[in-house]
C-alpha cells in the first residue's frame, strides 16, 4: 500500500445560524476535518485547495499553504484535527478538495478531500 492510500480524511460539519444572514444570502458553516495517518511513516501537510459549490453552482476555489496557519507533520497511527469555515450564498452547498502532502521520505503526494454537504439543519431530508 502506498501512503497516500493510508492517510484517511474524516469531516463533520455545521451550520452556525449566530454569524449568518440568510437575509442578505450569507449562510455561515463549520467543517472539522480529522486527518488519520495509518502509513509507517510521519507525513506533512503542506497545502490544501478546495473547491466550493453554492446551490445556484457559483463554484469558489481557495488554495493556499497549509491548514489553519499550519503545516502539521502527523506521525505514524496519530491524526490531527482542525476546524476551519466558509461563507456560501445558499442554505446548501458542497465542497470537496485535495490536500497536497509529503512523506517522510519526501515523495509528495495529493489526499483527496471528499465531497461533503453544507446545508442548514431539516432543509434536506
Amino acid at each position: 500500500m502506498t501512503v497516500k492510500t493510508q492517510v484517511h480524511i474524516e469531516v463533520s460539519t455545521q451550520y452556525i445560524a449566530a454569524q449568518s444572514n440568510p437575509n442578505q444570502g450569507q449562510y455561515v458553516f463549520s467543517y472539522t476535518i480529522k486527518i488519520s495517518n495509518n502509513a509507517a511513516q510521519d507525513v506533512t501537510l503542506k497545502s490544501r485547495e478546495w473547491r466550493i459549490t453554492d446551490a445556484e453552482g457559483k463554484i469558489t476555489r481557495v488554495a493556499g499553504e497549509g491548514v489553519i496557519g499550519q503545516q502539521p507533520t502527523i506521525a505514524p497511527g496519530k491524526s490531527f484535527s482542525y476546524t476551519s469555515g466558509t461563507v456560501i450564498a445558499t442554505p446548501v452547498g458542497m465542497m470537496e478538495g485535495h490536500y497536497l502532502m509529503f512523506s517522510e521520505q519526501g515523495e509528495q503526494f495529493k489526499v483527496p478531500i471528499p465531497s461533503f454537504r453544507l446545508a442548514i439543519p431539516n432543509i434536506i431530508h
